[in-house]
């Protein structure tokens, strides 16, 4: 699995932006996208996810209400809206595949810990400025 994440950039606080991350393959071979950050020098967070079989999103606490995650399943591509932006946002945005089915995500219990994906994008820069 292959995965690319684009769309980061520069915006003011309480600006949009719209991240995608492009899969090579889907369906069978992925349980579970989700969304990843970190900001310089702190732990990577999850902050959403969504599932391949029937679409049930997650969320972190930090993000609930501000980001919305969805899927163009012809595209194989998952999105991460981002509204409401707070300087706090600011981090490199994974995304991440859960191929093995075992992701917290994958079973109904949030987004999980980064050990429960195998597979990552490169990631893309999001700052947000005061």
């Amino acid at each position: 699995v292959q995965l690319q994440a684009s769309g980061g950039g520069l915006v003011q606080a309480g600006g949009s932006l719209r991240l995608s991350c492009a899969a090579s393959t889907f369906r069978s071979d992925i349980y579970a996208i989700g969304w990843f950050r970190q900001a310089p020098g702190k732990e990577r967070e999850g902050v959403s996810c969504i599932t391949s079989n029937d679409g049930s999103t997650y969320y972190s606490d930090s993000v609930k209400g501000r980001f919305t995650v969805s899927r163009d399943i012809a595209k194989n591509t998952v999105y991460l809206q981002m509204n409401s932006l707070k300087p706090e946002d600011t981090a490199v945005y994974y995304c991440a595949s859960d191929s093995r089915g075992l992701s917290q995500c994958f079973i109904h219990r949030g987004v999980g810990p980064r050990d429960d994906y195998d597979y990552w994008g490169q990631g893309t820069q999001v700052t947000v400025s005061s």
